[in-house]
């Protein structure tokens, strides 16, 4: 496993914290975190402007933001995000998953949204800090983690349709259990046919959180019909199968092999996407990177050539999806339950992250 200490891109100050969560309220918060409900005592922040780039990096309390009504992330949605992990090792170690690919594509959003790129090292080195400061909030639960937010937001206040001239960088942490609450062992999900996510030219392949405004109306959709997701289509003809509201998707067949979408510019690159054609490919199985309609994905379950679907995202990692439904019907996949290589490929993935298994590629990154 690569190390990060001793790398220091930027000096960061400090800010002592006038009064932190007490430990027995900490430990009670994190008993049962859930995900995305409960924060962390600091935060991180920098600062962009014209004149003097990035500067002001300070390790901090959290606390609220204070922003003019003017401010054009309020106005323009220049806004961009990246969701990453840190875990705990057998040893007790703190660790990213691949914080480098969660760099370079915080970088390429920041391009599509015209935003001012923040050197992948600063970026890694303001999660490490963090997670340091704030590990006594890691949940003692199964699968626990500390999810963490880094995001980017303009701050200048003016009202006008041009790229801001000011920024602010900042990161927060989440302690974090399971993401689904259904309890089912696999999702069930809805197609949209009245939304799509994203168009060819747009904003598909950036992590900014218009793209997740937008899935908003058809996911409420799709919970209100007794789904757990919502999977969007092509814009152009309505047919092709792109990803969840926030997750890529997998097909399974029964030669073995797998097909997932390609990143065709309106789908959002995953990095657990990324690691787990790796490692299929390495069992020596065949990934395809190609389309995959609703009706072949229909008429393949029916007739038992498909044998499973998973999703997979860093929230989630990688969940089964056991039935599929939309106006025109529904259908089961396999048995409707975990596939035994959707669970084979989790497992593999997790004891990677985890430390439990070996790490060829050098994607667990340890927090020395």
């Amino acid at each position: 496993m690569a190390s990060l200490a001793g790398t220091a891109p930027m000096e960061f100050s400090r800010v002592p914290h006038p009064a932190p969560v007490p430990g027995a309220s900490r430990q009670q918060a994190i008993a049962d975190p859930g995900f995305g409900r409960i924060f962390t005592d600091h935060m991180i922040s920098i600062d962009w402007d014209e004149a003097s780039g990035w500067h002001s990096a300070t390790l901090g309390p959290r606390v609220p933001l204070s922003l003019d009504p003017a401010t054009a992330v309020l106005h323009y949605a220049q806004e961009i995000f990246e969701g990453l992990k840190a875990y705990k090792l057998d040893d007790g170690t703190m660790a990213l998953f691949r914080p480098d690919a969660n760099a370079r594509r915080f970088n390429e959003s920041a391009a599509r949204l015209a935003m001012p790129a923040l050197p992948e090292d600063t970026f890694v080195e303001a999660v490490r800090q963090l997670v340091l400061m704030d590990s006594d909030w890691f949940p003692d639960v199964a699968g626990g983690s500390l999810y963490l937010r880094p995001f980017m937001i303009a701050t200048e206040p003016f009202l006008g349709v041009r790229p801001a001239k000011q920024y602010k960088f900042l990161v927060i942490a989440s302690p974090a259990g399971n993401y689904f609450k259904s309890g089912s062992p696999a999702v069930s999900i809805w197609v949209s046919r009245d939304y799509t996510r994203a168009a060819p030219g747009g904003t598909g392949a950036a992590k900014c959180g218009g793209n997740y405004a937008a899935s908003l109306v058809p996911q409420a959709e799709a919970i209100q019909r007794g789904h757990d997701q919502v999977v969007f289509l092509d814009a152009e003809e309505h047919q092709w199968i792109e990803e969840l509201g926030g997750m890529n998707l997998f097909f399974v067949f029964d030669d073995g092999s797998l097909i997932t979408p390609p990143l065709s510019g309106t789908i959002l690159p995953g990095i657990t996407r990324d690691s787990l054609i790796t490692l299929a490919r390495e069992e020596g199985l065949t990934v395809r990177e190609e389309r995959y309609s609703i009706d072949q994905w229909r008429q393949d379950a029916a007739s038992g050539k498909l044998t499973e679907t998973f999703a997979c995202g860093t929230a989630a990692v990688v969940t089964p999806v056991g039935r599929v439904a939309g106006h025109d019907g529904e259908f089961t996949i396999g048995s409707g339950g975990p596939g035994q290589l959707t669970q084979r490929m989790r497992e593999r993935l997790v004891a990677i992250q985890r430390g439990a298994a070996a790490d060829p590629h050098g994607w667990v990154k340890r927090l020395a």
